[in-house]
């Protein structure tokens, strides 16, 4: 057979190695700690009770369970660490990286194999379509003879094992199956962000304890503000400084902000000095001021710095990717004097002075601008960052384009 799905094999009678009946399938089971993809046992209800098959024990799926051992020898079912088909996936939520999406499973499709006589049952894909439901809906109420030619009239929604993430809201047995979200972690943040708005808030919970640091705060930066302070108000303080110290001094400034005094004071004081202050200053500025959208990472250099000087600045850069368009020009007292343009910079000599290089006119605004006067100002210029100066001209800090798009989302 080339397929069998997990709801045709619950059920199933087993025979024991004398030819004896001695029980039914009730569970399908993997060892994630052993394989992520292979079954390796089968958990059957017998009149003493469940017990283990080991699936290196059967010889025989087809038309029935045939085990190579007897009944005695299999161990009462020690569920540490196990991860069981029918209980812990059927009508289960799980995440399909492939599709961004969440999605709830209807059946599991196994793929058998012959591995040197002894058989090898594989978990192939999750069923998420109508073919699954109507299986497991007129199972036992229809013949399955009967029901197959219906079902192959439906066409299949199939999300291949390697694309599925699954989600597990205890911390202890997320640990005991090996479940991380290294497949998640690699979409886009706004995909993350969209997925994990589909969730329930233990199971957002659940995602951004196992994300990357680095990543979690991408895909917070995307999430809807209520939901946002939602995560990180379920979040540990430690965990929450962590992933708030990746995020955007601007964003961070944001969020902390929305939350109640005592939260966000818990979270400063977990945070690294250095990134505890730059969020705290930037708390100070109204949030619909000029300052209180910036960021405070940006690239600037000396007023009389070279192409060179530039480059080199921009490899040490660690600020966010969104920032690096434009490389600043400031005085010995960080007074800003030009605005250069990254493709500039990469056209440049490398000894050429980038003062030479500097967009005209210079275009900034001041730290207590209002977001109308930013906004207008992005649009008229058709800007991708604006440099925020204070009342003696020196550079504090730069709006992106991004922190615009945010703005006006806020207001629709």
């Amino acid at each position: 057979m080339s397929s069998i799905a997990l709801t045709e094999l619950l059920g199933v009678p087993v025979t024991e190695a004398s030819g004896a009946a001695c029980g039914r399938v009730r569970e399908v089971v993997l060892a994630p700690a052993e394989d992520r993809v292979r079954v390796s046992s089968l958990i059957v209800r017998t009149k003493k009770g469940d017990r283990v098959l080991p699936l290196s024990a059967v010889s025989l799926l087809n038309g029935g369970i045939r085990a190579s051992t007897d009944f005695a020898e299999w161990a009462v079912p020690q569920s540490d660490g196990l991860f069981l088909l029918g209980r812990d996936l059927l009508d289960q939520q799980i995440i399909d990286v492939h599709g961004r999406k969440v999605v709830r499973v209807n059946d599991v499709e196994l793929h058998p194999e012959n591995g040197g006589g002894r058989v090898v049952l594989k978990v192939g894909s999750v069923d998420v379509g109508a073919r699954g439901a109507v299986r497991r809906l007129l199972k036992g109420v229809v013949p399955m003879a009967a029901l197959r030619p219906v079902l192959q009239r439906i066409p299949p929604r199939l999300i291949p094992w390697e694309f599925v993430d699954l989600i597990e809201t205890d911390p202890a047995r997320r640990v005991k199956l090996k479940i991380s979200h290294e497949r998640l972690a690699k979409l886009h943040p706004a995909d993350i962000a969209d997925i994990v708005e589909e969730l329930a808030p233990d199971e957002r919970e659940a995602v951004f304890e196992t994300l990357d640091e680095e990543v979690a705060a991408g895909a917070l930066e995307e999430v809807r503000p209520k939901v946002q302070k939602s995560i990180v108000e379920s979040l540990d303080s430690e965990r929450a400084a962590e992933i708030v110290e990746e995020m955007n001094p601007d964003a961070a400034a944001d969020l902390l902000a929305d939350l109640p005094h005592e939260r966000t004071s818990q979270i400063l004081q977990e945070m690294a000095p250095e990134e505890r202050q730059e969020v705290a200053d930037l708390m100070e500025f109204g949030e619909t001021t000029a300052a209180g959208r910036m960021n405070t990472e940006f690239l600037g250099v000396d007023s009389e710095a070279t192409v060179n000087d530039g480059i080199e600045a921009l490899r040490n850069f660690e600020g966010g990717v969104e920032t690096v368009s434009t490389i600043y020009l400031v005085d010995g007292e960080g007074r800003l004097k030009g605005a250069v343009p990254l493709a500039k910079l990469v056209l440049g000599k490398s000894d050429d002075k980038l003062v030479d290089l500097t967009q005209e006119p210079l275009i900034s605004t001041h730290a207590g601008a209002r977001e109308k006067q930013v906004a207008e100002l992005f649009d008229k210029y058709n800007l991708v960052t604006l440099p925020v100066i204070d009342n003696a001209g020196r550079l504090t800090g730069v709006i992106t384009s991004d922190d615009v798009i945010s703005l006006l989302r806020a207001k629709l």
